[in-house]
Order: structure tokens, then sequence, then C-alpha cells
């Protein structure tokens, strides 16, 4: 019997690359085979490939979506809400937001058969046993609950050995996002806990109300012993859950933090120079492009898209940094949120993403 002689992949050059594109795309092409109408206010787009085959991810990770709106071409990240082990197709579940461009587009006109260009699956927030241990607190607000659904989806079909917690914050009842399959799931899986708590809760509402309070969470996780915490949501509701959690003064590494986009009003941040507006307009050059005028409430990424100006972009929450862009001159305001390298401080870099122009400004792409 003959021994089976090794394969030599170097006679392969093109074998090694198209097996790492497989796994990470930079670009997947889909296309839209079903809409799912969750709430009155939020569908789930599935998706299906229209060119070879999806890539795996991790419950909890995100697409970056590409859409042209008139002029505009412009993106924005959704996390994928199906579980894993559905290879065939991802959901993308989209929540209208007052005033919203891209979001109001795809609820209002994206039919089936409609096609797309997204990133690979991209982003951090998702459960990592080797450190994260097996008793899990999820705080989800509003379409925060997508990147949880991925993982509680997953947790059950694979009947992996965790107990999660699932806290979920909603102004009003009806905009509650998989509710009736989460009740079904926590209703046939001891290990699966959900409540929901009601900011604005109708006449006769029974539930719990009001905001994710540190008393709320505890009455429903009882200690925090090993317990590590998850937290998607608006800014609104970061801002207010990372007073309560402090509290309890968990450590650091307990505790993760999906980052969410733009604030909706972000004069409303930490830090925003008094006297500024968000209707105030300044001056934005683009060396060797053009200049054009901007909001000081609307994120420069935006206002340089409006101006077919389109720069690389996959979070556009402040974190990835593949937006990074040279400051050359004037002033900016960032978010606390925004993740910047003390490099980038030093030498004038922003991210456009998640950066308002508070002045006169310069910039080099």
């Amino acid at each position: 019997m003959s021994e089976a002689k090794p394969r030599d992949y170097t006679k392969e050059p093109d074998f090694v690359k198209k097996i790492v594109e497989s796994l990470h795309p930079e670009r997947m092409y889909l296309k839209v085979k079903e809409i799912i109408q969750e709430t009155p206010s939020t569908k789930t787009f599935r998706m299906v490939p229209t060119k070879g085959k999806l890539p795996p991810f991790r419950a909890g990770q995100y697409v970056n979506l590409f859409v042209k709106i008139g002029n505009v071409l412009t993106s924005r990240p959704y996390s994928i809400s199906s579980s894993p082990t559905k290879t065939s197709y991802i959901d993308l579940t989209v929540r209208r937001k007052k005033g919203g461009f891209v979001s109001n587009y795809l609820l209002d006109n994206v039919k089936v058969g409609d096609e797309f260009e997204t990133t690979g699956p991209m982003g951090q927030f998702y459960y990592e046993p080797l450190t994260d241990g097996k008793n899990l607190v999820f705080l989800a607000g509003g379409s925060g609950i997508t990147p949880f659904m991925s993982i509680i989806r997953e947790v059950v079909e694979r009947k992996l050995d965790l107990n999660i917690w699932l806290i979920y914050g909603s102004r009003v009842p009806e905009d509650i996002i998989f509710g009736k399959e989460l009740e079904e799931i926590a209703k046939k899986n001891k290990n699966i806990h959900y409540s929901v708590v009601i900011s604005e809760p109708p006449e006769g509402y029974k539930g719990l109300c009001g905001f994710l309070t540190r008393d709320i969470i505890l009455n429903q996780i009882g200690d925090t012993e090993g317990k590590t915490f998850y937290m998607c949501g608006p800014e609104a509701m970061y801002n207010f859950c990372d007073a309560e959690l402090a509290s309890l003064k968990l450590p650091r590494r307990r505790l993760k933090r999906e980052a969410y986009g733009p604030p909706d009003d972000v004069t409303l941040e930490p830090g925003w120079p008094k006297g500024i507006k968000a209707d105030d307009i300044f001056t934005v050059e683009v060396v060797g492009k053009k200049t054009f005028k901007a909001r000081a409430g609307e994120p420069l990424m935006n206002s340089l898209e409006r101006e077919g100006i389109v720069i690389p972009a996959v979070c556009r929450s402040g974190v990835c940094t593949t937006c990074r862009t040279k400051l050359v001159s004037g002033k900016v305001f960032m978010p606390r949120t925004v993740t910047l390298l003390e490099a980038d401080r030093k030498f004038g870099y922003i991210h456009p993403c998640m950066a308002y122009p508070i002045e006169n400004i310069k910039i080099r792409i």
C-alpha cells in the first residue's frame, strides 16, 4: 500500500488566498430573499448570497451594509440577528429611527429580490468561552436586541452549557422585537431567563416598568458573582446604565459593550462645547477635492457622503479606525466612546464617523 504524498501548497500560490477570502471576505454580495415584519417599526431582511457561499461568523458580529440613496452612497452597520448555525442566509433586523436616513429608506423601499453589497462579518461583541464564564447577563435596549438574538439562538440550537439572563428595555410593549420567540425560548429552556422593562407603560401594564436600574438588574439575576455583563442599545441607555453598573463594582473584564453608532443628539454628550448648537454651520475643506458647508450636529462622514466624497467605513461608531482621517486644521468634537489611539491624538487624526465640526476645519483624505 503506497503512502499518500503530502500536498505541495507552494505549487498552488492562490490556494491559501482563496481559503482566507472565503473565510474572511472583504465584501459579500447578497440578495433579499424574505422580509419579515417583526413589529410596526421593525423588519428583518433575510439575505442570501448571489456569489459563492456565506462565510462563518460568530454570534454577535455585524456587517456594514452599503446603500445608494439618490446620489448619496453611504453605509450602516447592522448586527446579524440569525444564528451562525443557519449557513444559507443571514438576517439583518432594522428598526425605524426618527429622522433616520438609511433605516427609513430600507423599511420603506426595499423589496424581495433587491441586491446589496456588505462587508464580511466584523466586530468583537461575542461570547468568548476562555474568559467570559458560563453565566451571562445581557442588557438590551431597542434594536440592541439583535446581537443577543443571534447568541441566544445559537445557544439553544447547539444546546450550549450557558446560563443567560436577558433584560430587555423597550419604550412601549408593541416595540419589543422578537418578543414571542423569546418568551417561547425562555419557557422551553431553563438556562434562558427573559424579562422586559417598559419605560413608557400603557395604562394597566403589569410588567416591569422604568429603566434598567441597579435594583431591577439585581432582582432579575440575583448576585453578580461570576457573571459577565454585555450591553447593547442606544447612547442614552449606556449613559444611564454605566452609572447603575458602576455601583455594582464589576471587574472591567466582566463588562462588554457594543458600539452603537452616533448619538441621536450629540449636543447632550458630556464635553459638548457650550454655545454651539446642532444647526450651526461650519466650512469643511477637503484638501485637493472641494470645500462645503456642514452642520455641527451631524457626523462629518455623513456630510462628506452627501457631497459625494466616500471614505472607507465599517463600524461607523468610532471604534474600528477604518475611516481614520488627518485633521489639518480646526477642531472637531468626538464623544468619549470613540477609540482614538494616542498616536492619532498626537498627530491629529480623527474618526469622521463620530467627529462633529465645531469650527471651520481642513482635512486630508
